[in-house]
């Protein structure tokens, strides 16, 4: 995500031993997110603290975008990409325990535009399965998280030795998982047309089906189109919704429509988004109508891109990292959505 959008061996040495110790304690034993949340992503590079957007805007579930490598030869994660905020770090660690503490939990995401595109998503730049794996693994059991979250586009839609990569890790993670008693669930978050996933993000799921990776959730960027012809945002993520589905139906026969419908969510990107016509546009009634949606179909997870743009603080600005371009009050997607969570 973003354009700012659009789209380790990890070796337990003394040093790393010694981060661990800055990691606090998880707060609770991990616990399944809810069946249905609203989990607006969280950029990571802004100053903001979770727990501060927590009670601002009274979300309580964040997508964290997004983990990267410290480069494209690398296999360990920071937030950002940043040398000073590993995973090792502790980085976000107490923030995490703080929102907790209010009834919330965080979907760490990997990858997002600039790292599909610069090379530092983890499946493109560390070439060992296992080291994948394992950091997924140090990740969730450091962090005691239930979800992750894998932001796939840019030129990580066509490295199929990455995709591969990741999908072979991710069937490593889920089986540590349910032999440790783990929950841990997998979203893809992919770009999409207006009527389904374009056929990139398609091949991403089906080398999953074929490496036995059991697909959670399938999460769809519904704005970003560019096909000069999208303008109503509301109805196009409807379509795109129902033209998943309908992929889904195909990719996983062995699932009832209810069971389909729960595999699906759908990020929304508040206001203005970066089609440099300025005409893929969507407003509070647009995310109205996908809440209804949601409501009715049974989907898993609704999010926008992101939470700090939430507000109508610039209006007419594209490809603003902190408000939305149109006029709005602050929290209005968020205010709406939240109660979504069940």
């Amino acid at each position: 995500m973003a354009r700012t959008f659009r789209r380790r061996l990890i070796a337990l040495s003394c040093a790393t031993a010694a981060a661990v110790l800055l990691v606090p304690a998880p707060a609770h034993a991990a616990t399944a997110l809810p069946t249905h949340v609203y989990a607006p992503y969280f950029e990571t590079w802004e100053p903001d603290s979770l727990t501060g957007v927590a009670q601002a805007s009274g979300a309580r579930y964040f997508t964290m975008a997004f983990l990267q490598t410290l480069s494209k030869t690398s296999c360990t994660l920071a937030w950002n990409g940043e040398n000073a905020r590993t995973v090792a770090s502790g980085a976000y660690a107490a923030d995490i325990a703080s929102l907790r503490a209010l009834g919330g939990d965080v979907v760490p995401s990997f990858g997002g535009w600039s790292a599909d595109q610069g090379g530092t998503e983890i499946g493109d730049s560390c070439k060992d399965v296992n080291a994948i794996a394992a950091a997924y693994e140090d990740l969730v059991t450091r962090l005691d998280v239930t979800r992750l979250d894998m932001d796939i586009e840019g030129r990580s839609l066509t490295n199929t030795a990455g995709i591969d990569r990741r999908n072979k890790a991710i069937k490593l993670l889920q089986d540590w998982a349910s032999a440790s008693g783990r929950t841990v669930q997998v979203v893809y978050t992919l770009p999409t047309s207006a009527s389904g996933l374009e056929s990139t993000g398609l091949a991403v799921l089906q080398n999953a089906v074929a490496n036995g990776v059991r697909v959670d959730i399938v999460n769809p960027m519904v704005f970003d189109y560019y096909d000069r012809v999208t303008t109503d945002m509301g109805a196009a993520a409807l379509t795109a919704a129902q033209g998943l589905y309908a992929q889904l139906h195909t990719l996983l026969p062995s699932r009832t429509p209810a069971q389909l419908w729960a595999t699906v969510g759908l990020t929304l990107l508040p206001g203005i988004d970066d089609y440099p016509k300025k005409t893929e546009v969507t407003y509070v009634a647009d995310a109205q109508r996908v809440l209804d949606f949601a409501r009715a179909n049974g989907i898993a997870e609704l999010s926008i891109w992101a939470v700090q743009r939430d507000n109508g603080g610039c209006p007419g600005v594209t490809d603003s990292n902190t408000c939305s371009g149109i006029v709005q009050n602050p929290w209005d997607f968020t205010h709406l959505l939240t109660p979504f969570t069940a």
